[in-house]
């Protein structure tokens, strides 16, 4: 057992409480855009939202993707524990079959129609900041957890690869959801590699096209290779709306009670959806 599967709580925990600093401070120094919202408004429902979501999966999940991870290694379940590979190798393997998965989920998240209501709370957020890469409805990530162990299952993936998975995916949520205005020489160069900011900010358009592309959350390749990449907002990022034009109430948007509660609304959301929403 290595330093990081030891000591894997404080590892996750204290590169979360760094990148998320590092975010704060970007967004205050270089801000990309104004918010229509106060921070104090949308940050206490996304806090309140994320934390109620983590103390919910510590009390209700019988294991975490790192728990299966263990489990498959004891038992040499999954393909790579089939195989004869270095330890290196099965840790990229994790990673990059780990990251196409959630690309396709995240997609598979905007075209089924029974998850989309539950991921349309994270699109609610009428603006887009480090603290929206963790909005997200608590059922969606009990789902997404059990996608993530199902895959870990199957896969045979090595716990250092899950540990390093699941602290890249928080790391580059908020990392890409940030409010931070880059160098465009910058961010050319990032997104070759990466998903950066202003790829993601796109996602968050009201405009259907928009929404519905750039579903990276780290490697940018996924969206390239398979013909979701829009690269700028047809308004400009300055221009553009962010959010669901059917979600106007801030009760709705910015308090837990209404994010928890707003997939039930899912008749009236879907035909907005459908028809109303911008092109």
């Amino acid at each position: 057992m290595n330093w990081i599967e030891a000591h894997e709580a404080g590892f996750r925990l204290g590169l979360f409480v760094l990148v998320l600093v590092i975010m704060l401070v970007a967004e205050w120094q270089w801000p990309k855009r104004q918010l229509t919202r106060t921070r104090r408004e949308r940050w206490r429902g996304n806090i309140a939202l994320t934390a109620f979501n983590t103390l919910t999966l510590r009390l209700l999940a019988p294991l975490s993707a790192v728990g299966v991870a263990s489990l498959v290694d004891e038992s040499g379940w999954g393909l790579l524990n089939q195989l004869s590979l270095p330890l290196w190798a099965t840790v990229v393997l994790t990673l990059i079959v780990m990251d196409l998965a959630i690309w396709y989920q995240h997609k598979l998240f905007h075209e089924l129609p029974w998850l989309w209501r539950l991921h349309l709370v994270h699109h609610a957020d009428m603006d887009i900041d480090v603290t929206t890469g963790a909005r997200f409805h608590t059922v969606e990530i009990w789902l997404s957890m059990a996608i993530k162990c199902a895959l870990v299952a199957l896969l045979g993936a090595p716990v250092l690869g899950v540990i390093l998975f699941e602290t890249v995916l928080s790391s580059m949520a908020m990392f890409n959801h940030s409010n931070v205005r880059l160098p465009l020489r910058l961010d050319d160069w990032l997104r070759r590699i990466v998903v950066t900011p202003d790829m993601h900010r796109v996602h968050h358009s009201t405009r259907f096209h928009e929404c519905n592309a750039n579903y990276g959350f780290n490697l940018s390749c996924w969206d390239r290779w398979f013909n979701t990449y829009v690269a700028q907002p047809r308004k400009g990022h300055q221009g553009m709306r962010i959010g669901l034009n059917e979600v106007a109430q801030a009760n709705d948007a910015s308090r837990i009670t209404g994010m928890l509660r707003l997939p039930l609304r899912w008749r009236i959301l879907q035909r907005a959806y459908q028809h109303d929403k911008e092109r």
